[in-house]
């Protein structure tokens, strides 16, 4: 066989086809209505981080209440966010084996199994002894995913607003190459000391439906290769040594010639 008809093999066999790339495919007609899962609202837990910014009325106050800089990590952490960033060092309240933090004059504040919101309204509360009007905002640091694969630009991501879908972290990591399954995304979450596996059809609209469309923290999206991806790279291994000898015969040709 000769290298042209080769080359024209390969490329041949490596296409994919086009209706293997199409997102929420349906069966039903151009407009339809699917109900979707309910928004997931992450709840703290023993080992997060998380940051509580203190204001009120009397600013040099409440300073007092704000010994780290989570102004400046909040920026840092929304920079890592689109994966062209290091990922920030947490700056923050860890919470203890016992669900509590410590904060200054308050002292221990259980916010274990509470969502940021309800922690800030429970840190409020406390504050109204020592501040007058003041306001809590509690972000949580640890909110991460990981997105690996057949993806443009893989990647551990940090979550500033605590909430991200499937397709958006797929966003985030550039998108699914043209060589990664989209019938066959698996989510990996751990959940009540358990690892559950989960694979979601990215070509059918029932994703949305799906209780991994919304991700929880330390979520693990795997986007499997297709076989077309494992042949290319093999024909690609073959093709490197014909390309070399087919240079360097050029180079021994022009170098005799002139």
């Amino acid at each position: 066989m000769s290298t042209a008809l080769w080359m024209l093999t390969f490329f041949l066999s490596s296409c994919v086809s086009t209706k293997q790339l199409l997102y929420f495919q349906s069966t039903q007609g151009a407009t339809d209505t699917l109900a979707i899962a309910s928004p997931y609202i992450p709840k703290i837990k023993a080992g997060d981080i998380i940051s509580v910014q203190v204001s009120s009325l009397n600013p040099e106050a409440a300073a007092f209440f704000n010994p780290y800089s989570t102004i400046g990590s909040a920026e840092r952490l929304s920079q890592s966010s689109v994966g062209n960033a290091p990922l920030p060092s947490a700056t923050g309240y860890l919470v203890d084996p016992s669900g509590n933090i410590t904060l200054p004059l308050m002292g221990k504040i259980s916010v274990v199994g509470f969502s940021t919101a309800e922690a800030s309204e429970r840190i409020l509360e406390k504050l109204k002894n020592f501040l007058k009007e003041p306001t809590v905002n509690v972000r949580n640091l640890s909110f991460r995913i990981s997105v690996l694969g057949e993806v443009a630009r893989p990647a551990l991501f940090s979550i500033p607003n605590e909430q991200i879908t499937l397709t958006e972290a797929l966003g985030l990591a550039g998108d699914i190459t043209i060589f990664g399954r989209r019938d066959n995304v698996m989510v990996i979450r751990e959940e009540n000391g358990k690892r559950i596996f989960s694979r979601i059809d990215l070509t059918q609209r029932d994703v949305f439906r799906s209780p991994f469309f919304y991700l929880h923290p330390n979520d693990v999206v795997y986007v499997e290769p297709t076989k077309a991806r494992a042949a290319n790279a093999d024909r690609t291994n073959q093709l490197i040594p014909i390309v070399l000898s087919g240079l360097s015969i050029i180079a021994i040709i022009t170098t005799r010639v002139f």
